[in-house]
Formats: C-alpha cells, sequence, structure tokens
C-alpha cells in the first residue's frame, strides 16, 4: 500500500473493532450512537480550532509524505477524521467497560484524583506558560476537571478514570505510530520537551481531555433521552 495512505489506514484501524462489536449484544454499542454525535460534533469543533491554530503557530506539523493530501483550513482530512474515530473508540471502551466489569471507585477515591489531576494541571501551566501546547493542554484539563467538581454532571468520573487508564494501551499504540514515523511533528519550543518514547508528555492531558468533553456530552444527551422516555410514558 501507498505510504501516502498511513495516518488514514491508522485511522480506519482505530475505528474498525468498535464498530465491528458495536452489535455485541451485552453492549448494544450501536443503539447508542445517536448520543455520541452531538458530542463528536461540539467537541470536534472546539478541538478542530485549537488544533487550526497550532499548525498555524508551528506547534506541530504534518508529514506529506504519509497523509493523502486533502486539506481543510490547513488540516489534512486524516486529522479531521482522528476527533471521530478516537473519541468514539474511547467511549466504546468506556461502554464495554460498564457491561462486563463492576466499576466501584469511592467518591473520596474520585475526589482525591480530580484534586490532584487539577492542581498539578494548574501548577505545569504556570510554569510552561511561554509554551503554547503545553499552556494549552494543562489549562483545558484543569477548567474541565473543575467544571465536574463544582457542576454535576451525569457522568461517573470513577468509570472515566478508569476507562482513560485502560484507553492508555491504543493510546500508546497509535500516538506512538504517528510520533515515531512521524507522521505528525511537533516543535519542541512549544511543549516540555519531555517524551514517553516518542510521545509528547502532554498528549495524555491532551487525550484525557478530549475523552472527558466527549463521555460528558455522551452521558448528558443520553440522560436526556431518558427523561424524555419517561415523560412520554407518562
Amino acid at each position: 500500500m501507498d505510504q501516502k495512505y498511513s495516518y488514514l489506514l491508522i485511522n480506519l484501524c482505530t475505528v474498525f473493532f468498535p464498530l465491528i462489536l458495536s452489535f455485541d449484544k451485552k453492549v448494544h454499542f450501536y443503539k447508542k450512537w445517536r448520543f455520541i454525535a452531538p458530542g463528536l460534533v461540539i467537541t470536534g469543533l472546539l478541538y478542530l480550532i485549537w488544533d487550526c491554530i497550532f499548525t498555524f503557530k508551528n506547534v506541530w506539523s504534518f508529514n506529506s509524505d504519509y497523509i493523502i493530501g486533502w486539506r481543510f483550513f490547513g488540516l489534512p482530512l486524516e486529522e479531521i477524521l482522528f476527533f471521530v474515530t478516537v473519541p468514539f473508540a474511547c467511549i466504546f471502551i468506556y461502554e464495554c467497560l460498564i457491561a462486563y466489569f463492576t466499576i466501584s471507585i469511592s467518591e473520596k477515591i474520585v475526589r482525591i484524583i480530580s484534586g490532584l489531576l487539577i492542581f498539578i494541571s494548574f501548577v505545569l501551566a504556570l510554569l510552561f506558560a511561554d509554551r503554547l501546547y503545553s499552556l494549552i493542554n494543562f489549562l483545558t484539563v484543569a477548567l474541565v476537571l473543575l467544571y465536574t467538581v463544582l457542576r454535576p454532571v451525569k457522568l461517573n468520573m470513577g468509570r472515566f478514570y478508569v476507562a482513560y487508564a485502560v484507553s492508555l494501551l491504543p493510546f500508546y499504540m497509535v500516538n506512538g505510530v504517528l510520533t515515531a514515523i512521524p507522521i505528525v511533528s511537533y516543535n519542541n519550543a512549544e511543549n516540555m520537551g519531555l517524551r514517553v518514547g516518542t510521545i509528547p508528555f502532554e498528549d495524555h492531558f491532551y487525550s484525557m481531555s478530549l475523552i472527558l468533553m466527549n463521555l460528558i456530552f455522551f452521558e448528558h444527551f443520553r440522560s436526556k433521552n431518558g427523561r424524555r422516555s419517561e415523560t412520554a410514558r407518562v
């Protein structure tokens, strides 16, 4: 296969198993696609704006040898698809964990984890305020987590943390390939310069905020549909 399809193939591989296994009788993931779509659009638009700015500011760049060449607002088509395939796959992981495992993390532990992440993120944002990728990543995670602490959300944060931990396995596979080839190159002047293998440390926070925001919307629209169903039965 021509190497220009590499990034596209990574997207397809990311979403292949979640699509095929969506009809699993215990998970019934295909019935939940309609609750995923609004969050993909809302969160995707936010991250695409962020992505366009980062590309323009040379925070990162895309290797033309590994993309098909279709660009929209400076972004490769494959990069746009990334904000559909990755959240979709991560929500699938979240739903599988709920269907097949009993996930129980006490509220106290959840508050401790959230508090530590918020504190660490704000500190890192201050320490690396002169580096755009670091600053935006750490601030985004801190603010989204702070939102879940200060306002009631439908999302069970204990389940989210478990799902995020599990998602790190495909995260290292996908981001590892993207940054090792590299298909996506990062400008170290705009990040901490700390890497896990070839993956910038900030990418862990990027993934966390992307998944968290999509799951918040997913649970919101799912619960909203549930309330409508109850009203219809009355």
